[in-house]
This record gives C-alpha cells, structure tokens and sequence, in this order.
C-alpha cells in the first residue's frame, strides 16, 4: 500500500475516533444506568480528557508501545483517585469503555495499513 494512502487512513482514523468516542461512551454508561450519572462539569472535563486519552492511545499503538497504554490507564487512576470515589461508575467504566472503544478502533486501522 503507498504511504499517503496509509496516512490519510490514519488520518481518517483519528477523526473517527475522536468524532465517535463520546458518543459510544455516554450511549454505553446510560445503559448501565438510567437517570443522571454525572453533572454537566463532569461531563466536560472527561470530554477533554477522554480525547486527550484518545489521541494517546491510538499513537501508542501506533508506536507498537503498548506498555505506555498500561500507564495511562495507571496514573489516570491515580490522579482521579477523589473523583473515582465519589462517583465510580462513571470514572472507571467510561475509561474502560473509552480505553477499549480506542484500541478496537487502533486495532482496524492498524490491520487496514497493513494489507
């Protein structure tokens, strides 16, 4: 496959995950549980940090660096420790739910440039 086909699949991958991940993630959580999971604030800020951990994932498996993935998912536990307790279901499943959603996806781009 030539090389600007693989990038602009790349590329194309990114956009898809970035557009879709909030989406897949909020669809998934109301699912588990109906009403009011989290307020609006909370909403915002893992929005943005849900596609800061995107934009990480993807370029580590990119990269082949799949023990960076782990640590991640590691000091994002940590520095949101406070928050996980008080609303668990939110924190730990939309990350879950987040971290696999990116790897399916990295997983389909990175067996479509290897064709």
């Amino acid at each position: 496959m030539i090389l600007e086909l693989k990038i602009v699949i790349i590329f194309i991958g990114y956009l898809i995950l970035l557009a879709t991940s909030g989406i897949i993630v909020r669809f998934i959580l109301s699912l588990a549980k109906k009403g009011i999971i989290a307020d609006k604030k909370e909403w915002d800020t893992g929005f943005i940090i849900g596609k800061c951990e995107n934009i990480l994932i993807l370029t580590f498996m990119f990269l082949d660096a799949y023990i960076a993935l782990a640590i991640i998912f590691a000091a994002k536990t940590i520095i949101r420790e406070d928050d996980i307790k008080k609303n668990s279901l939110y924190y730990l499943a939309g990350t879950m739910i987040n971290v696999t959603y990116s790897i399916i996806i990295g997983a389909i781009i990175k067996g479509l440039i290897l064709i």
